[in-house]
């Protein structure tokens, strides 16, 4: 999740986006389930802002349009339509460099599994090995991805599929990719806050379909 330096910024121009995705309005069922939770609905909110419409200063090289395109692909690779089409409408937003949002679609297409896969260290954790395909950016789109983009997709697909296979050389291959610590740890905090984002829209889209469920 976002710095809690970072979340002491609000940008109140832009509405909720929990509550954009999942369709609520003020004062129905899901209105009032969030209300009960209202620090971590805000908290939801800040880290969104947090990640994706920073107040400046904004240190390093990880611009918003990459930001909004690591964001679809993540989204598309949880397999969340509304939530993906959400992040690529944004990408589209940013002006992004000819051909990306293709590019993205397409990779998020090429990089589709199941998951979880890895390996566990050895010992009784090891009978729940398994072993699943890894990703890599196509040649096809690297070019127009560039060189740091890619390895954030493949860091990414790591961290959705193969959680267990994370490694000091996988942060390794985004460093000689010219990426920061700083930049790495704000990657990381964004694919984590999509799988939280996307379990929350998910679970309150369950309830706004049965709203007996809700009182």
């Amino acid at each position: 999740m976002a710095s809690s330096s970072s979340l002491s910024s609000p940008a109140p121009s832009i509405p909720d986006v929990i509550d954009r995705l999942v369709g609520v309005a003020p004062g129905d069922a899901i209105d009032l389930v969030r209300a009960r939770r209202q620090e971590a609905r805000t908290h939801a909110q800040q880290s969104y802002l947090a990640l994706f419409a920073p107040t400046p200063p904004v240190f390093g090289h990880f611009n918003q349009a990459d930001r909004f395109a690591v964001a679809a692909f993540v989204a598309g690779l949880h397999g969340h339509a509304d939530v993906a089409n959400f992040y690529a409408t944004g990408l589209a937003g940013q002006g992004p460099r000819a051909g990306l949002a293709e590019a993205i679609a397409a990779e998020t297409r090429r990089g589709a599994a199941q998951g979880p896969y890895g390996r566990y260290p050895a010992g009784p954790l090891s009978a729940e090995d398994t072993t699943g395909p890894t990703y890599a950016v196509s040649d096809t789109h690297r070019e127009v991805l560039g060189a740091r983009l890619s390895a954030a997709l493949v860091h990414a697909h790591l961290l959705v599929f193969h959680p267990r296979d994370a490694s000091p050389a996988a942060l390794q291959a985004l460093l000689d990719e010219g990426w920061s610590s700083t930049e790495i740890v704000t990657l990381s905090q964004l694919v984590a806050f999509l799988a939280f984002q996307i379990r929350v829209v998910t679970g309150l889209q369950s309830l706004a379909r049965h709203p007996a469920t809700t009182a």
